[in-house]
Formats: structure tokens, C-alpha cells, sequence
């Protein structure tokens, strides 16, 4: 079947983008998610258009040969991982921002855009593409979208769903179809669009997408503060939201993360504190400087040891970079199996104090960074290589962690995706009525169970 649905697609896509070689394809088996299980393609078709795409899916439609998406590869949940003989779409060649409209204030790109790329051109014309993930130099707004990924900047400026007015795909029946709308406003029917975004590639391959954009802000003012306990810091992010303040991030770094940065980096970041809090407030003048002022206060009054508005904003810089640098840096360590929850803002502490207790239950390493400001937290459980026990007792902490975001009526995943890790989080989370109701999304858009099967739904 494998050696039939290759020459069909080659009967459309020049051989020049076809994968075949088992070495060549080995790349492409998985993504950044190491635990998640994955198997060899049987194709790698290296798309530069809508039609190589729509061919592609066109031919695994007639051999019922699974297809999936992927775009840099960098996702945490094993969404965009392949089966034995499955073809993967890769679609990092189709990287053109195909316009930028100021008037409109949206850009339309390619999926294969990474998303540092689209932010610097929209700088060009003074405006601002707001969702940042951690992965921003890498990821591309195609893996964002199929993922709804979030970032720094969501506390206050929201996830990639929200930026996201029209997309063009290639559905599960082969179809080219474009979804949404260029205006500011729009009710007309379903809203597909939406559906389609955080998908992960089970209801169609994203071939275009039309983003909003915003004005640039103002710069920020950061604030940072130390702290002895990581229940300390959670209490401090309820503080400001208790007082009404609204950071343009609010992020959270423990020692371990520091000190692997450190290591790897030589920044100069370890600190004389358990965890580091880190908020930014882009209000301009005299608002943006009494909020950051209350934002020391909240620090304070939860038990920060020390806490200030920066004054170097170089070395500000240098602990959001510590930041974004965290999981690349924990890696070095060994396997990493990666948490993203969320809880509501007021259960931020006693989910943190229960991550504690969890790691020291089963005798892990669990390394935390989070958005703190919207409850998303990301505790990393590591391991060495080769301990068999050790990733069992990590398997079953990361259950748990999942299980105990449920009961304070948190959600399994906030932005990296169910992909194949969060398969059985998303099965307790929502009841059977619902997850009926999304199969048969599933299957009225992917009538052939060709796209990512064994992704999201279990």
C-alpha cells in the first residue's frame, strides 16, 4: 500500500519534493514530544502550494492512507507525530507572507511563516502580531493555529484564536475551501473558522491564514520578584489579579529552570531565590507606572523576599529570554516529559503546592515555568536517560497532574495541544455527550479518517 500511494502522488508533485528514503523521512517521524509514540512515513512531500497539498490528501483519500501536517515540528504533544506508513505534509516551504494591509490591520501568510518572521515585518508598518509562544524564532503560524498556541503575551493580549479572521485548508474530502472573512465584523453562518483553529490537522490541512494585527505598544515596565516557595509565587499572581491589574505577561521561572539556562547559556541568571516571578506592564506614562508600582506591592504583601521595577532593561530582557530558553535548556538534562494545564487564577497556589507534593510522591525532578497570569502552568518532569523506573514514576506523576487540574476545574490542555499525550486528560475532562458531538464534527469534515488519525480523540 506504502509503495502504491507514493507513485500516485507522484503522478501530480514532482519527485524533487518526495521523501522516500527511509533516512531522509526519519526526521519527519515526530515532533518535540520524545515520550509520545511515533512510527516511520511512508512519504515526505515537501508542499510549496496549495495544490501539492490537496493532491497529496486527494491521493491518501484513494488508498486510505493516514496523512499529517507538520510545519517546524516543534510541538510538545505529539500532534503533528507520524504512524508506520502514514505520508507527512510538511509545509515549511510554504513560507510568504502574502500581504500586509495597514489599512486593515491583518496579514495574510503562508502556514509555514514562522512567527518571529511575520512579527518583525508587521513591525515594519507599525503594528503588533501579539501571540508569542515560547517557540516563536521556530514555530510557524500553521502549527500555531492548528495548536490555538498561546505565550507571554496572552495574559492580556489573548491566544492565536483570537488574531485569526479567515483560513484557506484542504478538508478531508480533498476540497480546497476557505473559511472566515477579511472584515471586522461577521456572523454569517458557523463559525467554521474557530472550529477549524486548535484542530491540530484532524479536520483539514491549513494551507493560508488571514491574521488581525494590532498597533505596536508602548514599551514595557518590568517587574520582577524573588520568592522561597513556588506556593509563595502563586499567591502572589492571585494578588494581581485580586487587584485588578492586567500584565502584559506574567511568568514564572523556578531555580531549576534558571540554573539550566545558566548552564547552558552562561547568562548570569542564577538567583538567591526558589522561584522568579517576571511581569510587564505596557500601560504608557503615569498609568503604566502606578500599576507597575501596585505590581511590587502584590509581590511584597505575598512574601517576596525582594521585588522591584527593573531599572537595567537589559537584564529584563535577559530573564524572558531565561525563559523562553527553559525547555531547550531542561533537555540537556534528559527526557523531558512536558505539562501545559490550567487552572482558574485562584487555584494557581494549591495546584502548585500539589505539583510539589506529586514530585516529591514519586521521587521526580519536575522543573516549573508557567503563564502564570492566565493559570497556564508548565511543570517539565525530568529524568535520566536509560532509568526505566524513573519514567514510569514520571508517566504516573504526569497523570496525576493532569488529574488534579481537572478537580480544581482547570483543563488538561492550555495551549500546546491534545495531540497523543492528553488523549486520556481529554476523555476525563469532558463528559460523553460532548465527546460524541466532536467525533461527529470529526468524521462530517473527514468522512475517509484520513487526517491525523489517532490524535485529540480517543
Amino acid at each position: 500500500m506504502s509503495a502504491t500511494v507514493v507513485r500516485a502522488i507522484l503522478e501530480h508533485i514532482p519527485a524533487d519534493r518526495v521523501l522516500t528514503d527511509p533516512d531522509s523521512v526519519e526526521a519527519f517521524r515526530r515532533d518535540q514530544a520524545a515520550w509520545a509514540p511515533s512510527g516511520r512515513p511512508a512519504a515526505v512531500v515537501r508542499a510549496r502550494s496549495t495544490h501539492d497539498v490537496a493532491e497529496t490528501v486527494r491521493a491518501c483519500i484513494r488508498h486510505r492512507t493516514p496523512v499529517v501536517a507538520r510545519g517546524a515540528g516543534t510541538g510538545l504533544s505529539g500532534g503533528a507525530n507520524s504512524g508506520d506508513g502514514h505520508v507527512v505534509v510538511a509545509l515549511a516551504a510554504m513560507d510568504r507572507i502574502v500581504e500586509v494591509s495597514p489599512l486593515e490591520r491583518l496579514a495574510v501568510v503562508q502556514p509555514g511563516v514562522v512567527n518571529d518572521h511575520l512579527r518583525a515585518a508587521v513591525a515594519e508598518h507599525g503594528l503588533w502580531y501579539p501571540p508569542d509562544p515560547a517557540s516563536s524564532p521556530w514555530s510557524t503560524i500553521g502549527g500555531n493555529v492548528a495548536t490555538n498556541a498561546g505565550g507571554v503575551c496572552c495574559v492580556k493580549y489573548g491566544v492565536t484564536g483570537d488574531y485569526v479572521l479567515a483560513l484557506e485548508m484542504v478538508n478531508g474530502r480533498g476540497e480546497i475551501v476557505r473559511l472566515g472573512r477579511r472584515t471586522a465584523k461577521g456572523v454569517a453562518g458557523y463559525d467554521l473558522t474557530g472550529l477549524v483553529v486548535g484542530s491540530e490537522g484532524t479536520l483539514g490541512i491549513i494551507t493560508e491564514v488571514t491574521v488581525r494585527l494590532r498597533p505596536l505598544p508602548p514599551a514595557a515596565v518590568t517587574v520582577a520578584g524573588h520568592f522561597g516557595s513556588i506556593v509563595d509565587a502563586g499567591a502572589a499572581v492571585q494578588a494581581v489579579a485580586a487587584a485588578g491589574l492586567t500584565p502584559s505577561a506574567l511568568e514564572l521561572i523556578d531555580r531549576h529552570c534558571l540554573r539550566a539556562v545558566d548552564a547552558w547559556k552562561n547568562m548570569g541568571l542564577s538567583v538567591d531565590a526558589d522561584v522568579v516571578l517576571l511581569g510587564r506592564i505596557d500601560e504608557p506614562g503615569e498609568t503604566g507606572a502606578a500599576q507597575a508600582e501596585r505590581m511590587v506591592d502584590c509581590f511584597r504583601e505575598a512574601g517576596a523576599s525582594w521585588a522591584e521595577r527593573s531599572t537595567d532593561e537589559h537584564e529584563a530582557d535577559a530573564l524572558f529570554a531565561a525563559r523562553r530558553l527553559a525547555y531547550p535548556a531542561l533537555e540537556r538534562l534528559g527526557p523531558v516529559l512536558t505539562e501545559d494545564v490550567c487552572v482558574p487564577k485562584e487555584r494557581i497556589a494549591e495546584m502548585l503546592g500539589r505539583i510539589e507534593k506529586t514530585a516529591a510522591r514519586h521521587d521526580i525532578l519536575i522543573a516549573n515555568i508557567a503563564h502564570a497570569g492566565d493559570g497556564n502552568l508548565h511543570p517539565l518532569l525530568i529524568t535520566q536517560p536509560g532509568d526505566d523506573a524513573a519514567r514510569t514514576r514520571a508517566q504516573e506523576a504526569f497523570a496525576e497532574i493532569i488529574a488534579d487540574a481537572i478537580d480544581l476545574g482547570g483543563t488538561v490542555t492550555g495551549e500546546h495541544g491534545v495531540g497523543v499525550l492528553k488523549r486520556p486528560g481529554l476523555a476525563a475532562e469532558i463528559t460523553p455527550e460532548v465527546m460524541a458531538m466532536q467525533r461527529a464534527v470529526k468524521q462530517a469534515l473527514d468522512p475517509y479518517g484520513v487526517l491525523n488519525p489517532g490524535k485529540v480523540l480517543s
